[in-house]
């Protein structure tokens, strides 16, 4: 017997009263030295598909289709063991070392120089993270006049002879990685580490004074430090750093499938937070600057099957972290996005860790073919039409108890509205497992007036997923019974739903 539908939930949208504007960069994405992120996945010299820089084709095309923007590099954990000069030069002559962080063993066959090459072949822009956990500011120097000094250098003119004549043009740095953690390879506290990245960025910036640098942050809320490590970090670098990091995964667990599905509650009180402590440390220093957002690693990943696996044993890309995502696990995904939207006045970069195989919307196999996973779609849809500026969404409807965040809204939505088409896209989420959601959206402020789109991410099976043998089983449907009126939408939203609403 099919439940009855909930109580109808409210939203009225007003070009009026917005948010903020969308950074492009907040559809990021992340391509670490992990498993198969890069090996097989994006780089496979030897499949039928592969371009004469060994860069997967087939898998280029999926990223092009995904929308990613800015792509952060090498890590993440590994570069806090990441000598960048062994990953330049001749392929053959760069030497193999043992990752500390993956318990693998690198090749250095991919690099700085092919990174680049990726980067401009699907259109990103370069983010680049520096080591600071066994090295300092003359490594953090040396890769950046390598990398963007245009020559007559020693360290420019070695990029130069290794065949890139131009500069890689890197904007955007990332100061370390984790570096609160204890499992971090040089691992520091908040004092060390934010004297350290002051130094690093005071430094980076003689060189080129209109870098944008981020500043670790905690490596998530949860840790003993969090927020005491912002503030202390701060008030070494506040006047040096453009942006603080934020990383957040997420994942069932003891079959608590409601709280789960709420988990943007606590991605949207971290971020509130992180923006509370970086604002009182800029008016504790009297500052008119303010340091903005880079949420660069966020995504649903199943940690706990991870810690509990036997250790690496020096493999190279071995299969590490290869999550297979359920519709479940995409309509939180989508709803985490909605988050970092509804944000986008102070999260201006963020980062879906990863991108290929290792936790990753897009999966490959050796050889052989790729496909998408079921959080694939929200994120191209998000980035498709997730732009212009962000609208305030107040929503009034139904709630229901969760075990971890108490009560919640069933609806989690945003909107976003384009000012030179005027378009509306809507993207909402029904937290509901089995109970259809009545939404109604008064409209009227926007001017528009026609449906152009209903996307519904929903599945009979919550747990229906993409495989290797069925990679097109969960792809997203258009929903039945929208309708535009008077200036209002109405539509009933499927239970345990993703939905984008696009409308002209």
């Amino acid at each position: 017997m099919t439940p009855d539908p909930l109580s109808p939930a409210h939203v009225t949208l007003d070009p009026a009263f917005a948010v903020g504007p969308v950074s492009p960069r907040l559809f990021g994405s992340f391509v670490e030295h992990l498993g198969r992120c890069v090996y097989t996945g994006i780089y496979e010299p030897d499949h039928p598909a592969a371009d004469a820089a060994g860069l997967r084709t087939d898998v280029l095309d999926l990223i092009r289709e995904l929308g990613v923007t800015a792509i952060r590099y090498p890590g993440g954990n590994f570069v806090s063991g990441f000598r960048w000069e062994d990953s330049v030069g001749p392929v053959a002559e760069r030497p193999r070392r043992l990752d500390l962080a993956w318990r693998s063993t690198e090749s250095n066959r991919f690099g700085l120089r092919e990174f680049a090459d990726f980067v401009r072949k699907v259109d990103g822009e370069p983010m680049m993270a520096v080591n600071l956990g066994t090295r300092g500011v003359a490594e953090a120097l040396e890769l950046q006049e390598y990398a963007n000094h245009p020559g007559g250098t020693e360290l420019s003119q070695r990029r130069i002879d290794h065949g890139d004549e131009q500069p890689y043009g890197i904007r955007l740095w990332c100061l370390g990685n984790e570096m609160d953690g204890p499992w971090q390879t040089g691992h520091k506290t908040a004092a060390e580490y934010g004297r350290l990245a002051t130094e690093t960025a005071r430094a980076m910036r003689q060189m080129d004074p209109d870098l944008e640098l981020v500043a670790c942050g905690s490596s998530n809320r949860a840790m003993p430090t969090f927020a005491a490590w912002e503030a202390t970090v701060l008030e070494h670098a506040y006047e040096h750093v453009d942006y603080i990091s934020l990383h957040a995964y997420y994942e069932e667990s003891d079959g608590d499938r409601d709280s789960f599905l709420a988990s943007a509650v606590d991605m949207e009180t971290f971020i509130e937070d992180v923006v509370a402590t970086c604002d009182h440390v800029g008016a504790r220093l009297k500052s008119d600057k303010r340091i903005n957002l880079s949420f660069d690693e966020w995504n649903v990943w199943y940690q706990k099957r991870f810690h509990d696996a036997a250790p690496g044993q020096w493999e190279e890309a071995p299969r590490l972290l290869e999550d297979n995502y359920s519709v479940t696990d995409a309509v939180v995904f989508g709803s985490l996005l909605i988050a970092l939207l509804r944000h986008a006045d102070r999260v201006t970069v963020a980062c879906l860790a990863q991108l290929v195989n290792v936790i990753a919307p897009i999966m490959t196999e050796p050889g052989g073919p790729s496909w998408r996973q079921s959080t694939f779609f929200p994120f191209a849809q998000a980035s498709r039409h997730g732009r212009g500026r962000v609208l305030q969404v107040h929503v009034d409807g139904p709630a229901h108890e969760t075990a971890r965040y108490g009560e919640v809204p069933l609806l989690h939505a945003t909107a976003t509205v384009d000012d030179t088409s005027g378009a509306v896209t809507v993207f909402a989420v029904n937290r509901s497992q089995d109970r259809a959601l009545p939404l109604t959206v008064a409209l009227g402020a926007t001017g528009v007036t026609r449906l152009v789109e209903h996307s519904v991410l929903a599945d009979a099976d919550p747990e229906a997923r993409n495989t290797l043998d069925e990679p097109g089983r969960v792809t997203p449907h258009a929903a039945t019974g929208t309708a535009v009126a008077d200036g209002t939408l109405r539509t009933t939203l499927e239970p345990l739903s993703w939905n984008v609403i696009r409308l002209a």
